[in-house]
């Protein structure tokens, strides 16, 4: 078998091997469409279990000890392991070369080797889980996860240090994809805003998770060698961890919620038939979003001990960067005004994340005020503004995208009714579930607590009955898309009448993308003035 023959057997052929050793972006998305998915189940199934624990008021589903392992393992997949990667290593790998019309990523070998990356620090996590699991929080917080913690800290910090890498690999590949391999005439502003947000993500990527990684390091050498670190006792300073592991972890939330900002832009120019209002704007506000989130890390750290002068600059920089998220509403808002709006199923998926991101977004700028953070600190109130940021934008923003995209993919029509059906499901129970935690959070009650005062458990009971019908949401569309892959309806190129150079394809796209290397005569989303 000579070269191009083993080349094209493995970007082309069917067996297993093929597949493994791909080093088509397109495959490997699938590869972590795949295993991103068995992550998700697996982190839903101990929410789930956390949520039948809250039903009563007296822990009596299982001890403290185990609901710490829960919350923690639940924390640590979501996070580490779907949030993160979902969207820039499904969605991202898939779409971006062939949004810019390039053939495969600038490095297709670091691409696969990524994924390999992803699935070692996931093995190190499942070995962490089959051991007893890990009871420190999804933050690692000093010194109880660096010196008292009786739990298998070490490998779980060894899981998510090497899939840090997987992240720093795959923000590389982009940047230099974007950078070098654009089609002639594709110039920065005639760029998808999904790319202007993925470019944003990676910088991120590349220049934040180092640092968390060393931290996480530095946690697991503290515990092995007893260094001093981190624990007062040994010298250390339990707050320099929190400086270090909070000024990535902010930013990682734009790691996550950039590239669903970028899903949305797509979705919305599509379905409204217009130019995103303020392209240059919506493209800038994402760089400023990855700049300005790594100056507000601090707000993490109100009840801390920080002086009162740090608190205010944090909470000033806090209400800063809200601007340029706000900017994006704003101007989808005003793409949306006059616009032939179409509610198919990715639009009524962007309307569910406008909605619940919304929420997010304000609750976050009461978080901003000293005054009131320090009133919600660790109760309830800052988990349900997380989900409604991570889950309420980041999955909804993701599953608006599968569907956007999975004519394109598969070459597969999925049933639309179950499509649009699954979408409402979902925001019923998402709202279900998180808006109680806002009210019992503000009226006290802490987090990572399995029992509680018996005045807070109709407010429980709502929001366990919300998270069943949450997973019942998700749990529809792997049905009825696993269905279309046999018997949907062939999709055609571009199913959605819609703009970029991925709709000029075929459905699925061939290895190598395009026959030639296209060039770009038009600006993004260019439906014209007049409704089509």
């Amino acid at each position: 078998m000579t070269r191009l023959q083993r080349k094209h057997y493995i970007n082309n052929g069917y067996g297993a091997l093929s597949w493994f050793l791909t080093l088509d972006h397109k495959r490997i998305a699938l590869l972590y469409l795949i295993t991103a998915t068995l992550f998700f189940a697996l982190g839903g199934a101990f929410a789930i279990a956390i949520r039948l624990e809250l039903l009563t008021p007296a822990g009596d589903m299982v001890q403290s000890e185990t609901y710490n392992k829960m919350f923690t393992m639940h924390g640590i997949i979501m996070v580490f392991f779907f949030l993160i990667p979902a969207i820039p290593a499904v969605l991202g790998n898939f779409l971006l070369p062939i949004m810019i019309g390039a053939r495969d990523m600038a490095f297709p070998k670091l691409n696969l080797a990524s994924w390999y990356i992803y699935m070692l620090g996931g093995l190190f996590t499942f070995v962490a889980m089959a051991l007893g699991g890990v009871d420190t929080g999804w933050t690692f917080y000093t010194p109880y996860s660096s010196t008292y913690a009786n739990s298998q800290v070490i490998i779980t910090a060894l899981g998510v240090f090497i899939t840090g890498f997987s992240s720093i690999l795959t923000g590389l590949n982009f940047l230099v994809t974007i950078h070098t391999m654009r089609a002639p005439g594709m110039s920065w502003f005639r760029l998808p805003l999904f790319v202007w947000a993925h470019y944003a993500a990676s910088l991120i990527m590349v220049l934040g998770t180092p640092v968390v990684s060393i931290t996480i390091i530095l946690v697991a050498l503290e515990r092995l060698f007893h260094l001093g670190i981190f624990d007062p006792a040994l010298g250390g300073d339990p707050i320099l961890f929190q400086h270090l592991f909070w000024f990535y972890s902010h930013p990682a939330v734009y790691i996550m919620i950039l590239p669903a900002m970028g899903v949305m832009s797509e979705l919305i120019a599509t379905f409204s038939r217009k130019r995103i209002f303020g392209y240059s704007f919506v493209a800038s506000s994402s760089l400023a979003i990855a700049v300005l989130g790594f100056l507000v890390w601090g707000h993490h750290m109100f009840v801390s001990g920080q002086s009162m002068y740090a608190g205010l600059v944090f909470s000033i920089l806090s209400f800063l960067v809200a601007i340029p998220s706000a900017i994006k509403v704003f101007n989808w808002l005003a793409t949306l005004f006059r616009g032939s709006i179409s509610l198919q199923t990715p639009m009524i998926y962007a309307f569910g994340f406008i909605g619940l991101f919304t929420i997010g977004g304000l609750t976050g700028l009461f978080l901003a005020c000293l005054a009131v953070d320090v009133h919600v600190h660790d109760t309830y109130f800052i988990v349900a503004h997380f989900h409604y940021i991570m889950v309420g934008g980041v999955i909804m923003a993701y599953l608006g995208g599968i569907h956007y995209w999975w004519p394109k993919i598969t070459g597969r029509m999925y049933p639309e009714w179950w499509g649009k059906f699954s979408a409402v499901v979902i925001f019923i129970g998402f709202n279900l579930t998180f808006l109680p935690q806002f009210v019992v959070g503000y009226l006290g009650m802490p987090r990572r607590y399995h029992f509680y005062p018996e005045e807070f458990q109709i407010l429980n009971v709502l929001s366990t009955a919300g998270a069943s019908i949450l997973g019942i949401g998700y749990m529809i569309p792997l049905f009825y898309l696993v269905w279309s892959l046999r018997y949907g309806k062939v999709a055609g190129p571009n199913p959605w009448n819609a703009k970029g150079l991925e709709w000029t394809i075929p459905s699925p796209p061939p290895t190598e993308n395009f026959d030639g290397t296209p060039e770009v005569t038009e600006e993004a989303y260019n439906y014209g003035t007049n409704h089509a």
